[in-house]
């Protein structure tokens, strides 16, 4: 994940990859649990989609929440290109974010128990990296579909913030928006480390709580 070119800006307009109009193959089904990775999702179901550096250990988080997680998914969102590939991501010059795609079931595992566990898998604060990864696909960011998660989404983002301020950390760098479009990256990349356990994880969160959907004070 470190070999490509690292840009930590954003591309302007003219740098921009065209892309093509067809989707890029990818899997059918999720590898852990066999469910349709493109839907149809069950009645009820919500998505939400979430970039917190490489996408492979990002992914693991999720599906590992078990019961409630209907599936997870790892693509591109919140850039111009569309339908990129891995490496025109990676090149900067698409601007995407590397992200999951979580469908889950609100009555079974709440909202709030996802921004949990986003927050405290990575550090929020630090631009355009994480850890060693250094680019503009790295970035933290929360893409929702509509006002009342965002909100959600905005609120807990400033609980966490106080509790990383207290510890000593910078102001949280979390982009929350309508990312557009997801696009499903290729096949190889879905539920990587399920296929390979040894594979790279450059996730470290910041050992700080955060303190939402638990009734509890930050540490």
């Amino acid at each position: 994940m470190l070999f490509f070119r690292k840009r930590a800006e954003m591309p302007a307009p003219d740098q921009i990859l065209p892309g093509r109009p067809a989707p890029l193959p990818t899997a059918e089904r999720h590898f852990v649990n066999g469910r349709p990775l493109k839907g149809p999702y069950p009645d009820g179901t919500e998505t939400v989609v979430f970039g917190l550096g490489c996408f492979w250990g990002a992914e693991r988080k999720f599906w590992q929440l078990g019961d409630g997680v209907f599936v997870t998914a790892v693509g591109y969102a919140a850039g111009t290109t569309p339908n990129p590939t891995y490496e025109e991501v990676c090149s900067g010059l698409t601007g995407h974010n590397e992200v999951v795609l979580v469908a889950y079931d609100p009555a079974v595992i709440p909202f709030q128990t996802l921004l949990k566990t986003f927050w405290e898998s990575h550090d929020p604060t630090q631009g355009m990296r994480q850890g060693n990864d250094v680019g503009t696909q790295y970035r933290s960011g929360i893409y929702l579909p509509d006002a009342a998660r965002r909100a959600e989404a905005e609120a807990s983002r400033d609980t966490y913030a106080a509790a990383l301020k207290a510890r000593g950390y910078g102001p949280i760098t979390t982009e929350i928006r309508d990312g557009g479009p997801f696009y499903f990256a290729e096949e190889y990349h879905q539920q990587y480390l399920a296929k390979n356990p040894g594979g790279y994880c450059g996730l470290g969160g910041t050992g700080v709580s955060c303190p939402i959907g638990v009734g509890v004070a930050a540490e």
